[in-house]
């Protein structure tokens, strides 16, 4: 079956997001941050806000586990815009070729807290190009569940078997792969996941 949409994960692909950005000013000691980030807010524990939770529930909640880094992880919340780095060019790249080849129809699937997806909407504005998308925090599932996959076909009526999807995480591609759609790994290589999409959809950049 041919493919008619290209479905893409935000973080990871087109836009570098990592709390590594923000906390190394806080921390100025990579050893620090880097157990700071391991064992206190930990990517379980942002997961809870990507599945909906609010941020202040989730700080509260930790600080009260961690009382002797209240103030770091207060600043979750207030320094979060500062996570995020800027666009991935060659995941954006890739974005604009599909779009300008006209041969198919894109769609965002991201795990992202509902709070502050707004602010990524409106910051970058090839969001907006989308012709749908479906955010973790707003359905209250996250990548990898297979739930979330599902919400993504039922409402835009897809077939599987005719998206490409495109994610950084093995985990959501392995789920992916299960629903039946054909996936590209966007792993470090940027350039070599690249040069695999465009191949598989026949386009060029």
């Amino acid at each position: 079956m041919a493919i008619k949409n290209v479905v893409f994960d935000f973080g990871g692909v087109l836009i570098d997001w990592n709390p590594r950005h923000f906390y190394k000013d806080v921390f100025h000691d990579d050893e620090k941050m880097e157990y700071f980030l391991n064992n206190v807010t930990t990517s379980a524990w942002n997961s809870q806000m990507d599945k909906g939770r609010s941020f202040d529930d989730c700080i509260r909640e930790l600080c009260k586990q961690f009382p002797e880094y209240s103030d770091e992880i207060k600043m979750y919340k207030t320094g979060w815009t500062k996570m995020i780095s800027g666009e991935i060019p060659e995941g954006v790249q890739l974005l604009q070729a599909v779009k300008k080849s006209g041969q198919y129809v894109t769609y965002g699937l991201t795990n992202w807290s509902a709070e502050t997806f707004p602010y990524a909407f409106s910051h970058f504005k090839f969001m907006q190009e989308f012709e749908g998308i479906v955010v973790s925090g707003e359905e209250k599932m996250i990548k990898p569940d297979k739930g979330i996959f599902l919400t993504l076909f039922e409402r835009y009526h897809l077939d599987p078997e005719e998206c490409l999807f495109i994610d950084d995480n093995t985990k959501n591609i392995e789920t992916a792969k299960s629903r039946g759609m054909t996936c590209v790994h966007f792993g470090d290589d940027h350039a070599k996941a690249v040069t695999e999409v465009l191949k598989i959809l026949n386009i060029s950049l």
